[in-house]
């Protein structure tokens, strides 16, 4: 079996599997990347959903129950994006076990809280504690080893881990950490009926997300739409982008021919400078993302997302001598 695949299930079990095999489960700010400048934008065109991909019901870490949206057989990646997860949950034995100490090398996490609680320890001396509305993005670069454990002893539970590609040259960068406080996120209201944004990263509604330039020029932000008020963004046409609804239902392109996505299913889109999003039902809620594809080999097997199996094989050997992370 290939690491972090299960060939039984058709789905990438990255960390657990990880973790199963060295034995955790058994019993139970520094520089970063060097950023690329994004090409400006040409022939504004709608999106469309090209791809509903509904989440599959999976488990990582050292058993938490999740939905795997992208990494599964309907949706290995999208280019840069390696990985979704959805964890959703007010039943303490399905999110309690948690994340522990795992590694990470040549690509970056980011941890994103609705409600809840997860507290981040890390081999650079990093820690904090992702709250409800909160957010983490990390670049584990040339390597990191972490955990990433429930800071709550009960009630709701949700959140997302997105993983984004690095590029080749960018891999091996130093790794950097940065805790986004619901403080920092920047949020603009859309309707007097409550509906609002939320920018993590990249410029959307006038709003600077808080990361830093990234070299996939990423646009992230969380939607909540309590009306049929449409909501429109502009993305540059090349990046590939994504919507997930988390909750309610929502329709993606323009009027007459748009696409009915339901609660707990990808959208993935069609090439374009906007996007149009309108809520069906009221209070409906959706992750946003969009990014310049890398179009470089990937190869990953649990942990580790590198370019060649030479480098998969390299990353494990640092991590087993103690190198990676330190």
């Amino acid at each position: 079996m290939l690491w972090g695949f299960d060939h039984n299930r058709g789905v990438s079990s990255t960390r657990r599997d990880f973790l199963i095999s060295t034995g955790v489960v058994a019993g139970a700010a520094l520089l970063g990347c060097k950023p690329s400048r994004a090409p400006a934008q040409v022939n504004v065109s709608q999106r469309r959903v090209a791809q509903l991909v509904p989440g599959l019901p999976s488990a990582d870490g050292a058993g938490v129950r999740l939905s795997r949206v992208i990494g599964q057989p309907m949706l290995r990646n999208l280019d840069p994006f390696i990985l979704l997860d959805r964890i959703h949950s007010d039943e303490p034995r399905d999110y309690a076990a948690g994340f522990p100490q795992h590694p990470h090398r040549g690509f970056e996490t980011v941890t994103i809280m609705l409600d809840g609680n997860i507290e981040h320890r890390d081999s650079r001396g990093n820690h904090g504690i992702i709250t409800g509305g909160g957010a983490q993005w990390m670049t584990a670069g040339r390597g990191i080893v972490h955990s990433e454990m429930p800071a709550q002893r009960e009630g709701l539970f949700s959140g997302f881990q997105l993983w984004v590609n690095l590029p080749a040259r960018e891999k091996m960068c130093a790794p950097y950490y940065h805790d986004l406080s619901p403080t920092v996120i920047r949020e603009a209201s859309l309707s007097q009926a409550g509906s609002h944004v939320r920018v993590i990263a990249g410029h959307v509604s006038g709003l600077d997300g808080p990361v830093r330039e990234r070299p996939t020029q990423p646009t992230l932000l969380t939607l909540a739409l309590e009306d049929d008020t449409p909501f429109t963004l502009d993305v540059a046409r090349e990046n590939a982008a994504f919507a997930f609804v988390h909750r309610g239902s929502v329709e993606i392109g323009r009027d007459g021919h748009s696409t009915h996505v339901p609660e707990g299913t990808l959208a993935v889109l069609s090439a374009g400078n906007r996007v149009r999003m309108r809520a069906l039902t009221q209070a409906a809620g959706v992750l946003f993302a969009a990014a310049r594809p890398i179009h470089e080999p990937i190869v990953q097997r649990g942990p580790f997302v590198m370019n060649s199996e030479a480098e998969i094989e390299q990353a494990f050997a640092d991590y087993r001598a103690g190198t990676l992370g330190t």
